[in-house]
């Protein structure tokens, strides 16, 4: 079994509905992650253990997930070196623009990649995580490059109602 590569966190289990389709790409392209909540307001020394020991543990990326005020993907970049990729999870308030503007606001030296609001973030979030890996792995290289022309080939193949 290969070593867990891919940290996938949220800052509470109602994130799961969107963070579920980052965690079917890695299981899609095969690649070992974990799962877990690791709250930035709820439970910030697990928080902290969990980025300060992600190097240790050889992930090589987080994907870290996080709502409303959006704390989570900063504060883990702020403790880690492992690459931060940033999902703002779609909020009842502002449908999730105070997520995205929480996340992609860090300051100077606390890099966070920062994706789309709600399920396409989290999926483009394990693609580069994927993308990543990949620069190291040729036959998940392939994969990566299999995926992406079987995109190309679904867009062409849809067709539109007659006008």
């Amino acid at each position: 079994m290969n070593p867990i590569q891919v940290g996938v966190v949220m800052g509470s289990s109602s994130d799961w509905d969107t963070m579920q389709h980052a965690v079917q790409i890695l299981k899609d392209f095969g690649i070992e992650f974990e799962a877990r909540v690791v709250s930035a307001h709820r439970m910030p020394d697990d928080m902290f253990a969990y980025a300060e020991a992600a190097v240790g543990r050889g992930l090589k990326a987080i994907i870290a997930g996080a709502g409303g005020a959006a704390h989570l993907p900063g504060m883990i970049a702020a403790k880690t070196v492992v690459p931060v990729l940033g999902v703002p999870v779609q909020s009842k308030a502002l449908s999730g623009v105070d997520s995205l503007h929480s996340i992609v606001q860090m300051p100077k030296g606390v890099p966070v990649a920062t994706f789309a609001i709600g399920q396409a973030g989290a999926a483009n979030a394990a693609l580069f995580a994927v993308a990543m890996l990949a620069n190291e792995d040729p036959a998940l290289h392939l994969k990566l490059v299999a995926y992406r022309v079987a995109q190309t080939e679904a867009a062409r193949a849809m067709t539109l109602p007659p006008a």
